[in-house]
């Protein structure tokens, strides 16, 4: 009688594959040496230390992950960028604080350990770690068969930054008559991306075969990490905001004192092609700026005085300009005008 052959890789899980992968991390990792000079990745936790030059560091953590983006990245079978994305997601979050991104780890589960894939995508969160300047320090694959149908996989990531007590980014800095600049995106970051494909299946776009397509959906999210934290250190800011699902209004509306309010003018925002793309489709004006950034990937809260001073931080094709201003009034967001598609 021959015997039943109940094994884990029978079921669907393979754990050598899945140790491959890890030494393949570890050894990415040593090329790019960690910051503590510990060796965190295939132990069961991350060390790290706390930089010994703030007086009174407190620590702040963010997590994230690049919703239905992967599909598009399924579509086209290109998963080198989507880890940049991770990364972004999440330290664009910690520097509206403030903070200065220290350590990443991430979590990957997918239907079946896919080296090829899972190599690029791995290889794209040590290229956002890097832009971050900070450090990929652990994580987890988990193969989920029966959970994830064939191909199908997901990410998440976790931040955890810096930033010394009388730096932090609060309320409380925001004044009335701040202005309010905007710091183009670079593209459709990772937001927005259900509505999209849900767009080209209506209209029956294939855009695997458009190039313009293929290139401006699967576009990594820029990371503002450097220009922010120059800012933060000069002093040169009072509150910013990450751009993210709500759009400006309500990412905005997140930093403002409740007795403060923000007046935006639409007519001043410059919206990316791939947003007047979407508009000309069909997409109502409301709905694309509750859905999509529509071209303003963070917002920073200035004094008048800083306008000239901060330009310069940033590149030609990410200069700030000028959309709105802080005034007295109830929490809120006033948005006026009309976005120039």
């Amino acid at each position: 009688m021959k015997k039943n052959n109940l094994t884990y890789e029978n079921s669907g899980v393979n754990i050598k594959a899945a140790d491959n992968f890890i030494n393949y991390i570890s050894t990415l990792s040593k090329k790019r040496r960690n910051i503590n000079n510990y060796e965190n990745i295939g132990g069961f936790g991350s060390i790290t230390n706390i930089p010994k030059n703030l007086k009174n560091p407190k620590l702040v953590a963010s997590t994230d992950g690049v919703g239905t983006k992967i599909e598009i990245a399924n579509e086209l079978k290109k998963y080198n960028t989507i880890g940049i994305d991770l990364v972004a997601m999440c330290v664009n979050d910690l520097i509206v604080q403030g903070a200065k991104p220290l350590i990443f780890l991430d979590y990957i589960s997918i239907n079946k350990v896919d080296l090829k894939k899972l190599k690029q995508i791995i290889k794209g969160i040590i290229k956002g770690c890097k832009i971050s300047n900070c450090e990929l320090v652990g994580g987890e694959t988990a193969e989920m068969p029966g959970t994830y149908s064939k191909g199908k996989f997901d990410i998440a990531g976790f931040a955890v930054g810096v930033v010394d007590e009388n730096k932090i980014l609060d309320k409380s800095k925001i004044k009335v008559n701040d202005l309010i600049l905007a710091i183009p995106s670079n593209g459709v970051h990772s937001n927005g991306y259900s509505l999209v494909r849900y767009l080209l299946k209506k209209k029956k776009i294939n855009f695997k075969r458009n190039k313009y397509l293929k290139k401006e959906l699967i576009k990594p999210t820029k990371i503002y990490v450097k220009e922010i934290l120059n800012l933060i250190n000069e002093r040169l800011i009072n509150g910013c905001a990450n751009i993210t699902g709500g759009g400006i209004k309500e990412n905005i509306k997140r930093i403002l004192p409740s007795n403060l309010s923000a007046n935006i003018n639409l007519n001043k925002i410059k919206p990316n092609s791939i947003f007047k793309w979407i508009h000309n489709q069909g997409v109502k004006n409301n709905e694309m700026l509750k859905t999509f950034n529509c071209g303003v990937g963070f917002c920073i809260v200035i004094n008048p005085k800083n306008f000239k001073k901060i330009k310069k931080y940033f590149s030609k094709n990410f200069q700030p300009y000028l959309i709105g201003n802080i005034t007295n009034g109830k929490k809120n967001v006033e948005l006026n005008g009309k976005i120039n598609w």
